[in-house]
């Protein structure tokens, strides 16, 4: 698991939670289906089975893979939309090529994160580059939907590039736990990504039976997902493995410390425990989502799917065209972007029929 690593992680600076720190409650535990979106991609959904409100400010997660492909099987999305939120794709293992209609994108990789906030409306594609399509490898990665508030959700859309060189790295207090800070802030340390709502993102690893006392911001709801490995989360020692979900009880929001201690003995598939911690200061706004649209209102999603059709969000640029039709990534019924077709309501494996909440 490459992502960002260190040879020694004593030289990196410690965090270390205060004594008074009161270690914030486990309300849930829960196990991400596995699916396929896009032309045959393997996700695992971790936020299946919970209610949005535990997760505010964030809409969906996935895992994708973690896959070893052969020559030719690589797979990718189509051109297709956003309007009303965040994407944030983080890649552990593989590589990734992203564009959109407003010249945003490029090539990430290894630890690297691409940061994409559709805010008004944008056309994008994710895709594997050509040689690894052609050679086939391992790919594992994260997306991640972070929600606007309504005040942002008409926002001009932008891009951001975070390479992993720039990600803040630092070390448990007991020196066996490394901590990737890629977006918002961790003990006074700051990630690289900009954020439109208070949130942070981390990406930890745990060596057999470390423990990882986190502070966390007690105004921010508290997730931990297991990509690898088992371990338990809380003071109250619940139980997490691959593939599950810990929702960290918000009722009140007075926990100001995150607790996830790694199994001694893990499985030799994976000899260390990998976790995705994530949190944010709830919007606590009414949420309406249907496919690749992120809304406040029935009316505002319908509104943005009527927009696309009509073109509003733009259409597929022209140069890129023959690169998608090479991959044999069908982009609509039209093949400009800019006309709705079943393949786009559905390319992330998101609700095909209107969430309100």
């Amino acid at each position: 698991m490459p992502a960002v690593t260190v040879k020694d992680i004593t030289v990196l600076p410690r965090v270390i939670a205060s004594p008074k720190s009161s270690a914030r409650t486990v309300k849930s535990v829960t196990s991400a289906p596995q699916g396929y979106e896009g032309e045959g991609f393997p996700v695992r959904r971790a936020f299946h089975g919970v209610d949005l409100a535990d997760v505010d400010p964030f809409i969906m997660m996935d895992q994708m893979g973690e896959v070893e492909y052969s020559p030719g099987e690589p797979k990718g999305t189509p051109w297709h939309p956003h309007r009303g939120f965040e994407t944030v794709t983080y890649i552990i293992d593989g590589i990734f090529d992203h564009f959109d209609n407003h010249g945003g994108g490029g090539t990430i990789s290894n630890g690297d994160t691409q940061w994409m906030t559709a805010g008004a409306g944008i056309l994008h594609i994710e895709t594997p580059p050509e040689h690894l399509v052609m050679s086939g490898g391992l790919f594992h990665g994260f997306q991640l939907w972070v929600n606007l508030p309504a005040s942002k959700k008409w926002s001009t859309p932008a891009y951001q590039d975070i390479r992993a060189k720039n990600v803040e790295l630092l070390s448990s207090s007991d020196g066996g736990t490394l901590i990737r800070v890629i977006a918002g802030e961790v003990a006074g340390h700051q990630g690289p990504g900009t954020t439109q709502t208070p949130i942070t993102i981390v990406h930890a690893t745990l060596q057999p039976g470390a423990q990882l006392r986190l502070p966390w911001n007690s105004a921010y709801n508290a997730l931990v997902y297991t990509m690898s490995g088992r371990g338990t989360v809380g003071d109250e020692h619940r139980p997490l493995q691959m593939g599950q979900l810990a929702v960290f009880d918000n009722a009140n929001l007075d926990g100001d410390l995150l607790v996830v201690t790694a199994d001694k003995a893990q499985e030799s598939r994976a000899l260390e425990m990998d976790v995705i911690i994530l949190g944010g200061e709830p919007i606590r706004e009414p949420v309406a989502w249907m496919g690749p649209f992120v809304m406040n209102t029935k009316r505002e999603v319908l509104q943005a799917f009527e927009d696309f059709q009509k073109g509003a969000l733009g259409i597929v640029p022209a140069d890129h065209k023959e690169f998608v039709r090479q991959r044999g990534a069908a982009l609509n019924r039209s093949g400009e972007g800019s006309k709705l077709s079943s393949d786009i309501l559905s390319v992330h494996g998101a609700p095909t029929e209107m969430q309100e909440g």
